[in-house]
Order: structure tokens, then sequence, then C-alpha cells
């Protein structure tokens, strides 16, 4: 999604992500690559589905699983944002 939270985000910035449920553990992260996109089915087809660890999956079940996160009219209103980046 790339909410106006994301839209913040830069390539060379660093993000720290925190393990759910749990909130117990921690990696950071540096960004090195934006890449935006009208639809998530956009995203996809322009992605390999292993970049996502979801080799195999059909892309009905990828855009599905992302609308179990966002929902399609998030989707229309914000577009799209893969965020790529290296530990």
């Amino acid at each position: 999604m790339n909410d106006e939270k994301r839209r913040k985000i830069n390539v060379g910035d660093t993000i720290v992500f925190i393990k759910v449920p749990e909130q117990n553990e921690t990696i950071k992260v540096q960004v090195t690559e934006l890449r935006k996109y009208d639809t998530f089915k956009d995203m996809y087809t322009d992605i390999p589905f292993k970049d996502f660890d979801c080799e195999g999956w059909s892309m009905e079940e990828m855009v599905n699983g992302t609308y179990e996160i966002y929902t399609p009219e998030q989707e229309r209103e914000w577009g799209t944002l893969a965020i790529t980046i290296k530990y």
C-alpha cells in the first residue's frame, strides 16, 4: 500500500520491523529500491513470486491473500508500493 506513511520512505532509509504478535524481536533493514504500481496484480506481474517467498502460488492466491490485509478500496485510493530491502 502506498499510503501517506509509506510515501515518506526513501531509498537509503532504515526501517525497523517488529515481530508480531509477540513483539519481542526486531530486525533493522535498509531500503534499496522503491517501485510503485497501480494495483497488486501489476506488482505481482512485474516481481517474481519467489521474491515474496510465495513460489508456486497463483496470481489469484497472491491478490486475494493481499486483500486479507488491504482492501480493494485502499488499493484504488493509494496504489501499491514494493519496498526492496537488505539486511
